[in-house]
């Protein structure tokens, strides 16, 4: 679902950014306020992990589209909606400057539209309710962390999609009409998001059979971890490794969502769809331009691969440096906006 540049106006790109902004500066301050340094590692692998995952698009059969996790809930279900939050900007951050993965100018639309839906609207109004019993209360919580995975999965993900629409509505691109471009939106990020669930319900299930008190709103006490911190993060590092420098090999070539939704698949034998030009589409503008100039030369693995080259080896190693880049940017961060700081610290 990551947005190109082309498809917004310079308006509605600069009132995403500051949308995005202002989420990220409330998600600061209220972190600066929590005593937890122990979520710092936990911050790193799960960030890494879903920069690893995101880079594995799973074909949606019969439809000739394949889709991505976003990862906002399963971060905010492991950090909180705040640090799930900066953990998504970090991901997407360095997908964009590093990989030229979704625009510069619309980077504060894709912040808006996969991770802030997840990591607020999916924690708030889907993860927290079930987990602490208020809904599906008379569920195991086993059950409850599938249920919360799934629903809170799909939900965020429409509302995604849908502000994808409203967006490139609002920029004046009139040759994508409201009503079919949504048409072709939702359904298809309904099945991504379907599936998007069941991988965050697998994780999520993983951690609590491992360390219940990673999860939030888990009544930890009524089960015992199964293994250390250490080794729960080191088995989640070695799955990032494996995602993202092996089984990137194998991810689907069919165009994701909304790139189906655009252009289609025809030379496949599916849908035309929205039948629209690759090369000559949505609107032009300057600031367009200049923040193509900059992505340009900040991109050393545009597209997840080796410059001029079609080797496999491109993307294994940026399945890997991406996954790493992440991890030590979120840690980076944690140190230079002081979070998660112990009580001690915060006497001196």
């Amino acid at each position: 679902m990551h947005m190109a540049d082309v498809l917004l106006s310079p308006t509605v790109a600069t009132t995403m950014y500051a949308a995005s902004t202002a989420a990220a500066g409330v998600s600061i301050y209220r972190l600066k306020k929590e005593n937890n340094p122990e979520k710092i590692p936990v911050m790193a692998v799960s960030a890494a992990l879903v920069f690893a995952g995101q880079m594995i698009n799973y074909t949606i059969p019969g439809t000739g589209s394949s889709g991505h996790i976003c990862g906002g809930m399963l971060l905010s279900a492991l950090l909180g909606p705040e640090a799930g939050f900066l953990s998504m900007i970090t991901v997407l951050m360095i997908q964009c400057l590093f990989f030229a993965d979704g625009g510069l100018m619309a980077l504060g639309a894709n912040i808006w539209n996969m991770a802030f839906y997840g990591c607020f609207l999916g924690y708030y109004l889907i993860w927290r309710p079930i987990m602490k019993g208020k809904i599906f209360g008379n569920l195991d919580t086993g059950k409850r962390i599938v249920l919360a995975s799934i629903l809170g999965s799909i939900i965020s993900l429409q509302c995604g999609a849908f502000s994808v629409v409203l967006e490139t509505t609002m920029s004046g691109i009139t040759n994508l009409p409201f009503g079919v471009f949504a048409g072709l939106m939702l359904p298809i990020h309904l099945a991504i998001g379907l599936v998007e669930g069941l991988i965050t319900a697998a994780i999520l299930t993983f951690v609590y059979q491992a360390r219940p008190e990673l999860l939030m709103d888990v009544n930890s006490s009524e089960k015992e971890s199964g293994m250390s911190l250490k080794k729960t993060l080191g088995i989640l590092t070695v799955i990032t490794l494996l995602v993202g420098g092996g089984l990137s090999l194998y991810a689907s070539s069919n165009p994701d969502g909304l790139e189906w939704a655009l252009f289609g698949n025809a030379e496949e034998g599916y849908a035309e769809n929205m039948g629209f030009d690759e090369e000559d589409y949505g609107v032009a503008s300057a600031m367009a331009d200049s923040a193509a100039q900059i992505q340009e030369s900040t991109s050393f693995l545009p597209d997840y691969a080796f410059k001029n080259s079609d080797s496999a080896a491109g993307t294994t190693v940026s399945g890997i440096v991406g996954s790493a880049i992440v991890a030590c940017f979120a840690v980076l961060l944690s140190v230079v906006l002081k979070l998660f700081r112990n009580k001690s610290a915060q006497s001196m």
